[in-house]
C-alpha cells in the first residue's frame, strides 16, 4: 500500500485545514492537527499531555519539547503507519528540523499561496456565532438571515478578536518571520508544492492531487 506522510503550510486563512480534511478522507489517513492533538493528550491525560494543560489553561503557548513529543507519540499510533497530514506542525525551522531527527521524512510539503490582502479579506470578513461558534463569511458564506445563526438560530454574530485586520495583520508578520522560512526549508529538502491558494476550494484541492500524485 502507498504511503503519503504529508504536511501542509500557508498562511493564516490559507484553507489549510480544509484541504488537509478532504485529502485526508481521500487517503484514508489521519489528518493530524497540533490543536486536536493537545486537546487529546490532555483528554487522556499523558504525562505530556497534563504539561501542555498546564500551558494551555494558562493562556501560555505551549514549549516547543512539549509540542514535539506528543507529536512523536501520535505519529506512532496505529493509523499513522499508512500516512498522515501533518496541519499546524511544524511551525518553525527549530520543530521542522526536530521532526526530521525523529526519522519522519515527508513525503511532500504543500504550501497553498495566498497573499496578505487576500488573507486580510478572508479573515476580516468571518462572523462567528458567540452561541454555538458556528463560523460564517460575509460574502462568501453569509447566513441565511442577516445577523441570524442557521444552526442555532441564536441573533448578534460577531467578529471575533483575532479576525479584526490590525490582529490579522499581527498574524501574518508573525507567520512570515517565524513559519515562512520552512518554504526555504522543504524547497532545499526536494518536497515543497506549490498550490494557488487564491483558486476554489474545489481547485485548489484537484491541484494538491494532482501535485503530489494521489
Amino acid at each position: 500500500m502507498e504511503t503519503f506522510r504529508l504536511m501542509m503550510l500557508g498562511p493564516p486563512g490559507a484553507g489549510k485545514g480544509t484541504q488537509a480534511k478532504r485529502l485526508a478522507d481521500r487517503l484514508e489517513i489521519p489528518h493530524v492537527s497540533t490543536g486536536d492533538m493537545l486537546r487529546e493528550a490532555r483528554r487522556k491525560g499523558t504525562e505530556l499531555g497534563e504539561k501542555a494543560a498546564e500551558y494551555m489553561e494558562a493562556g501560555r503557548l505551549v514549549p516547543d519539547k512539549v509540542v514535539i513529543g506528543i507529536v512523536r507519540e501520535r505519529l506512532q499510533e496505529d493509523d499513522a503507519e499508512t500516512g498522515f497530514i501533518l496541519d499546524g506542525f511544524p511551525r518553525t525551522r527549530p520543530q521542522a528540523e526536530a521532526l526530521a531527527e525523529m526519522g519522519v521524512e515527508l513525503d511532500a510539503v504543500v504550501n497553498i499561496d495566498v497573499s496578505d490582502d487576500e488573507v486580510v479579506n478572508r479573515l476580516g470578513g468571518r462572523l462567528s456565532c458567540p452561541n454555538c461558534g458556528a463560523v460564517y463569511h460575509r460574502d462568501a458564506n453569509p447566513p441565511a438571515v442577516d445577523d441570524v445563526c442557521d444552526k442555532c438560530g441564536s441573533e448578534g454574530l460577531i467578529t471575533r478578536e483575532d479576525d479584526r485586520p490590525e490582529a490579522i495583520r499581527e498574524r501574518l508578520e508573525e507567520y512570515h518571520k517565524k513559519t515562512a522560512p520552512l518554504i526555504e526549508f522543504y524547497e532545499q529538502r526536494g518536497v515543497l508544492e506549490n498550490v494557488n491558494g487564491e483558486a476554489s476550494p474545489d481547485e485548489v484541492a484537484d491541484a494538491i492531487v494532482e501535485q503530489i500524485g494521489a
